[in-house]
């Protein structure tokens, strides 16, 4: 038996990165996992990829997730997929990065919206339904930008938007405790993902430098995050709200 049998789980940004591994894992523990994404073809490979390894998974895509009636109409098909919701992972993000100086407003909307907007409207809509199933748990990617400053890349926007996804997770628990609803953070470091791949490139002094933070001195596995959120997710995690937890190898703790 599985952590999560028969658990429905929404998770968003299932196209590729940490959002395919997390719908592999949450599959391997028993959970009917409903996908989402902006780009069709990796979210249907990776649909592909759930059933290949003999777990359930339905995709739904392209969806706009900073359009609040496109996230609006997902939820309400999330649920129909598999008759209610009991777990949201917001793991999708859009953002920029750049110094003050340079950092257009543009720059920080796109990155507040794609950023922060994103788990906001996922959890509003999703809410509801929660309540219905007498309880869940909304998991919010954050980031350790959202605790600690950082040099490289400069991240003006990256920063404020997942300090507010700390900041709004405290409140959900809060709000969400007399309904049996849990809420949770993860703060992850450095991730080896497609972004960072093409963003990075064989740029290794960033590379350096954005290691140098961290104790273990390397980036993540998208494995090394998604198995707490499994975690995080299940029965045995029961007694744990309203708190973030750093998966960054140490970069947080000096």
């Amino acid at each position: 038996m599985g952590t999560l049998d028969g658990k429905v789980v929404l998770i968003t940004g299932t196209g590729g990165g940490l959002g395919r591994v997390a719908a592999l894992a949450f599959a391997r523990e028993g959970a009917r996992v409903v996908g989402a994404d902006i780009q069709i073809d990796g979210n249907n490979e990776t649909v592909e990829l759930v059933r290949n390894a003999g777990g359930e998974m339905t995709g739904l895509a392209p969806v706009d997730l900073t359009d609040p009636e496109q996230v609006r109409k997902l939820v309400e098909d999330a649920v129909e997929a598999y008759g209610g919701l009991d777990v949201v992972y917001n793991n999708a993000a859009a953002l920029r990065f750049g110094p003050m100086p340079d950092f257009s407003v543009e720059d920080w909307r796109y990155t507040i919206t794609g950023e922060l907007d994103i788990p906001f409207f996922v959890s509003k809509f999703a809410w509801p339904h929660l309540v219905r199933r007498g309880g869940g748990v909304i998991i919010s990617a954050a980031s350790m930008a959202g605790m600690i400053g950082g040099h490289v890349p400069p991240m003006v926007g990256h920063a404020a938007a997942n300090a507010g996804i700390v900041g709004m997770t405290r409140q959900l628990a809060l709000e969400g405790a007399p309904h049996g609803i849990r809420a949770v953070a993860i703060s992850p470091g450095p991730i080896v993902s497609p972004a960072s791949e093409r963003d990075l490139g064989d740029n290794q002094a960033a590379r350096d430098a954005i290691i140098g933070k961290t104790l273990v001195k390397r980036f993540a596995q998208p494995e090394e995050v998604a198995e707490l959120v499994v975690f995080l997710a299940s029965d045995r995690a029961s007694y744990i709200t309203g708190a973030n937890y750093p998966v960054d190898g140490g970069a947080t703790a000096w």
